[in-house]
């Protein structure tokens, strides 16, 4: 394990649950590659599945789970706390999480956006916009005190932030990557990076049914 690239490394992976999508994969190429994993997730049985199988890759002790709402600052804070006590620091943060359908609908469909509900908006924006704030709230200043960090956020293409149809979600993602690039320019300096990742092609996911 030693020559490894992220050796040593703890990373945070949000939305590392589910049994189909980009946190699941990328939690496996980060053990793969070396480093320690916070896995977290709102669905209990989806996060011990993934972690269970991950465990069969990189052994006991390559992932740590934690049920956490990122919506929710406090939930953020505890598991960014829990992180650092259990696997003994904090490296990576990919703020991976998202939704595009809410409870109040049991599949996704394109919708104007003077027919989407207060709710169906502010359901999407706390997941998809405050999540990433307060996971990088909660984690920005233990890595600016290591002076080494990197936080990932997981947006999408441009076309999808203004296609027709694709609000709430469209616009939630276009926060994300404003928020991502604000962070890039006031981090500059400390040793903690902040960039954004756009998933090419299709991506099989739980977002879309």
């Amino acid at each position: 394990m030693e020559h490894l690239p992220l050796n040593g490394k703890v990373a945070i992976v949000t939305g590392a649950g589910s049994p189909i999508g980009l946190g699941r994969a990328m939690t496996t190429a980060l053990v793969e590659a070396g480093a320690r994993v916070s896995m977290l997730d709102v669905n209990p049985n989806w996060l011990e599945e993934t972690a269970n199988e991950v465990r069969e890759i990189g052994g006991e002790g390559c992932v740590f789970t934690e049920l956490c709402d990122i919506s929710d600052p406090a939930s953020a804070e505890v598991a960014v706390r829990k992180t650092i006590a259990s696997l003994g620091g904090l490296h990576i943060l990919i703020n991976n999480a998202g939704i595009m359908r809410t409870p109040e609908t049991t599949e996704y469909n394109r919708t104007n956006f003077w027919e989407i509900t207060p709710k169906t908006w502010a359901d999407t924006m706390t997941v998809n916009a405050n999540g990433p704030f307060f996971m990088a709230n909660a984690s920005a200043p233990h890595m600016i005190q290591q002076q080494w960090g990197r936080i990932i956020g997981v947006t999408t293409s441009i076309d999808s932030m203004y296609r027709q149809g694709l609000c709430p979600y469209g616009p939630s993602k276009a926060s994300h990557e404003a928020l991502i690039a604000l962070m890039s320019r006031e981090l500059e300096g400390t040793g903690v990076t902040a960039n954004v990742l756009i998933p090419g092609g299709t991506t099989d996911t739980n977002l879309i049914p």
